[in-house]
């Protein structure tokens, strides 16, 4: 790993340790390409593969492009600035634990409240289980289709 990436890595992780993500998170379906040359852990390569594969049905789509030629440490960095918001009644558990800091127990939560009717249902019921600051940024990973 070259040391230009590996401070951009770094860097992408001290400013998301401890707070909310302060951007909203990237959609990359739809993402220009000067959004996709802004974020931190991306290459020209990899941000071009994800350009010419678009449109990603889910992120474990994206996901697969990904983990050809990113470690998980990089793509769960990646996912904090850029991601595909998945659908909180039709995502797989695989799809939800792409969402960094969920682990299996909060996947299960996610899942044992569907159907989701609302965001309002989704930030009362997971607001059980951590702050409205975390909420929030959960917020930001999902969607009501």
């Amino acid at each position: 790993m070259s040391y230009r990436k590996y401070i951009g890595i770094l860097m992408a992780a001290t400013s998301f340790v401890g707070s909310a993500a302060a951007d909203p998170l990237l959609n990359a379906n739809s993402a220009s390409a000067e959004e996709l040359a802004g974020v931190s852990v991306l290459s020209e390569s990899i941000a071009s593969a994800i350009t010419a594969g678009r449109p990603f049905a889910t992120i474990g789509d994206l996901n697969m492009l990904l983990s050809k030629s990113m470690s998980g440490a990089e793509t769960e960095l990646l996912y904090r600035e850029l991601f595909i918001p998945i659908n909180l009644n039709a995502a797989s558990r695989e799809d939800i634990l792409l969402i960094p800091g969920v682990g299996r127990r909060m996947a299960h939560e996610f899942e044992e409240y569907r159907p989701y009717s609302s965001m309002e249902q989704f930030r009362r019921e997971i607001g059980k289980y951590v702050d409205e600051e975390e909420v929030a940024r959960l917020e930001m990973y999902v969607a009501i289709d």
